[in-house]
């Protein structure tokens, strides 16, 4: 290696860590900041580096397909919770899924792992370092960083009450006196928690609940311990940081604490640090918060790799139930391409519910409550969320995607596994990198008992599987299980095998009425190009192809069924939730 090059390389990782630091503290001495940047590299091991990372490179394509799963949501009795994952993905879903999310596997104490009491230990329920390693020397890893806030009982928090040792300084504290009234949050709990502490009655900032206190980053020794942390996934093998509720991170008195300047350099700073560390690797921001504010977490690919497209869930669901793509379609012709180095994480499903911020401007709040009237005649709850004016709003809706799919607006009927199916095919299709949930992989019903249970809506769609029954239950040719399992796994075979899927292949919104939700990929290489067309209905839609523009000199065919089109100018006819993807290359 050229040393003038490393040279060059280290001098601009120091310039650009420098410039990060000035704006995240900027009431900092230079020479306070001087040695945090050293520090900083430090931690990172970054003392000599090879070369600057490309910013607009893609770490990705169609290939990629990632599992969403807590580490216990399969487990064997007395074998280790992540043993039986690695046996799941091997198993069962050899040669389909190549990466995999597993939510937080550390000990907590609430909120089913995203209140962390030790960032450093795997949940000895789950396994240890060890399957995380194993998991991923064959799998592309995904890890939450839960960045925003650590559990009450974490021995952080302990020394903050102490007043003496790590973590005694981490925590926002807060005055009842401070105008708080701006902020935004997700709940309807208390915002501060008073703590009796040895320095005497403190107020801690708890944006989600009382038992998850909030760090404070104008602490740079904070910023310091996630880094250390950062560098301590890595060497475990994890690929994909997902940052957890990213967007609450800073706080200022008299301002909403969200999507704040200062949150926005930590990222572009993480994601500094962890490029020249390993360039492959990624972050992911978790933003539950409306389109446009979430798209601003790509920055001009200096910062997240990849946003959650937290907008479809709702909005696929919606179009799915009246039958009509309008406020779906209207939503996807606003959405920019991603640029290259930067990508959509496509889910319809998640760990916690259908997420309803996102769709603030979308939806009209008549078609909201729609939404939330429907699902919870269905079995669904709802989460609420406090405004200024103490009115409580809905904030998402808990049910499982099979559940919530089980008719329309006008009750329940027979099409419910061809709508869910069909949703899928919607997701796996779209601009993006699919993030498909363990229980949607499965077709998992509402887990009442579970919510019984912990006593919280979210549970809802929590189930846990005993290993040998759930196998038995996908070898049952009369179970929906097995019927849905096959289904998803044949889908993304087919997915994978496509480049007009990849992440960044061209996609255009097609116009072809409001019952038939369709839009045109094209791949990079521009050689395939596919017709996703959708009948968002439970009644038939017919089609002229001719209205497609297709090119006579190819000959066009059905992913999914094989059949092929010969004559451009027929009139093809969708059946009740039915999918094309047609391609010019098979």
């Amino acid at each position: 290696m050229d040393r003038s090059v490393s040279n060059s390389a280290s001098e601009q990782l120091s310039f650009q860590i420098s410039n990060h630091l000035q704006v995240i503290y900027s009431e900092k001495s230079v020479e306070m900041l001087a040695d945090l940047a050293s520090e900083l590299v430090e931690i990172m091991r970054l003392q000599q580096v090879d070369g600057v990372p490309v910013s607009h490179k893609n770490y990705w394509d169609e290939s990629d397909v990632i599992m969403i799963t807590y580490g216990d949501s399969l487990y064997e009795p007395g074998k280790r919770a992540l043993t039986t994952l690695h046996r799941f993905l091997h198993e069962q879903c050899d040669g389909v899924i190549n990466g995999v999310h597993v939510l937080p596997f550390f000990p907590y104490s609430s909120d089913d792992g995203f209140a962390v009491s030790d960032y450093y230990k795997v949940r000895e329920s789950v396994g240890e370092w060890e399957d995380i390693k194993k998991l991923a020397a064959e799998f592309r890893l995904m890890s939450d960083v839960v960045i925003n806030h650590c559990s009450g009982e974490s021995g952080w928090f302990q020394n903050f009450i102490k007043g003496e040792g790590p973590g005694s300084d981490y925590f926002y504290v807060a005055s009842p006196d401070d105008d708080l009234s701006q902020v935004v949050r997700p709940r309807t709990t208390p915002l501060l928690r008073e703590v009796e502490t040895e320095k005497g009655l403190q107020h801690v900032w708890c944006t989600f609940s009382h038992d998850q206190v909030d760090f404070d980053f104008r602490n740079p020794k904070v910023l310091k311990e996630f880094v250390k942390l950062v560098r301590f996934y890595l060497d475990n093998g994890v690929n994909i940081f997902r940052l957890d509720a990213i967007a609450f991170l800073w706080k200022e008195s008299g301002t909403t604490c969200l999507n704040l300047e200062q949150t926005h350099e930590v990222v572009r700073l993480l994601r500094l640090l962890i490029g020249f560390a390993c360039p492959t690797a990624m972050i992911i921001t978790e933003t539950n918060i409306p389109s446009r504010e979430n798209l601003s977490y790509f920055g001009n690919a200096n910062e997240a790799h990849c946003v959650y497209n937290f907008s479809l869930p709702p909005l696929l669901l919606h179009a799915l139930l009246t039958g009509q793509s309008f406020y779906l379609k209207q939503w996807m012709m606003s959405m920019p391409p991603a640029q290259d180095g930067t990508a959509y994480f496509n889910f319809i499903a998640s760990h916690d519910g259908i997420g309803l911020r996102p769709v603030e401007g979308i939806l009209p709040d008549t078609e909201v409550e729609m939404l939330t009237d429907r699902m919870q005649e269905w079995g669904g709850h709802v989460s609420w969320r406090a405004l200024e004016d103490g009115v409580n709003k809905p904030y998402e809706i808990n049910i499982t995607l099979f559940e919530a799919l089980q008719g329309t607006i006008e009750g329940e009927d027979e099409f419910g596994v061809e709508r869910f199916l069909c949703a899928h095919r919607i997701m796996l299709a779209l601009e993006g990198i699919p993030g498909i949930y363990f229980q949607s992989l499965l077709g998992s019903l509402n887990d009442h008992e579970r919510v019984k249970m912990t006593g919280h809506f979210r549970s809802i769609n929590r189930h846990h599987w005993e290993y040998d029954s759930l196998v038995q239950l996908l070898g049952d040719e009369t179970s929906h299980y097995a019927y849905i399992f096959d289904a998803m796994k044949r889908l993304i075979s087919i997915r994978t095998k496509q480049t007009a899927f990849h992440p960044n292949a061209t996609q255009f919104t097609l116009h072809l009425g409001d019952q038939i939700f369709g839009f045109w990929r094209q791949g990079i290489n521009r050689r395939q190009s596919i017709f996703c067309l959708n009948n968002l209905s439970d009644k038939p839609a017919a089609l002229l192809l001719s209205d497609l523009n297709l090119i006579n000199t190819h000959q066009w065919s059905d992913l999914l069924s094989d059949d092929v089109f010969d004559d451009l100018h027929a009139t093809i006819e969708l059946a009740s939730y039915q999918s094309i993807w047609l391609s010019n290359e098979k």
